[in-house]
């Protein structure tokens, strides 16, 4: 019961250390810009006070339903969500230490078999599988806010977790600014590695606006 404890502890004791929007995060507009080879895509991006995601004038549909699914993805690391109400159904357990001082979190109860490492105060690596797609983040360098960090260096690997062979790669590099009394992702570089090619996308919001909060 002690190692459940401390392995429970000290997944906490990271969680809560990432960097979230607070209660009155007012939500924020901003141009966007995306480059993928010859290829320049330009629009708008909006993320509402009820994180509510919208992505406008964008020409290819493709494009815009992809930034649209990137914004998800920055609001699902942005939304602060209590430890208890995000995990507290599920059991930890301690697994292996290596010599790094990354120690592996095992889960029971949890939804999309998730396991985690964690390496001073922070989350090292997510290993999940969600149906015919299994997926490693390994983190490796953070922007420290003063309020939690924020992972701005990560790579992802995805696999068949049946055979286990690797079907796409990559690498993130994520640059937050503070706008008022928040960071914002203000720029993203992307490598994708599949099928022996690698794709460079690199995403710039600019002009970017918080909105006025709602009157009471």
């Amino acid at each position: 019961m002690a190692a459940q404890t401390q392995a429970r502890d000290l997944f906490r004791a990271a969680y809560e250390n990432r960097y979230t929007w607070d209660g009155d995060f007012p939500g924020y507009v901003a141009d966007v810009e995306l480059r993928q080879g010859d290829e320049v895509h330009t629009g708008q991006v909006r993320i509402n006070s009820d994180l509510g995601v919208e992505v406008t004038d964008v020409a290819d549909e493709t494009v815009q339903e992809s930034l649209y699914t990137q914004m998800r993805d920055v609001v699902t690391h942005r939304k602060h969500t209590p430890f208890e109400k995000a995990h507290g159904s599920s059991k930890f357990t301690l697994g292996k230490l290596d010599p790094s001082g990354s120690q592996e979190i095992i889960v029971e109860g949890d939804a999309m078999g998730s396991n985690y490492c964690v390496r001073d105060q922070q989350i090292a690596l997510v290993s999940r599988v969600m149906g015919r797609m299994a997926f490693i983040i390994h983190h490796k360098k953070s922007l420290e806010t003063g309020s939690g960090y924020i992972s701005s260096d990560y790579s992802a690997v995805f696999r068949n977790p049946k055979t286990n062979e690797i079907i796409r790669q990559m690498e993130f590099e994520d640059t937050y600014e503070p706008i008022g009394n928040y960071y914002v992702l203000t720029r993203q570089i992307v490598r994708t590695h599949e099928q022996g090619e690698t794709i460079l996308t690199d995403i710039q919001f600019s002009n970017v606006k918080l909105l006025q909060p709602a009157a009471v």
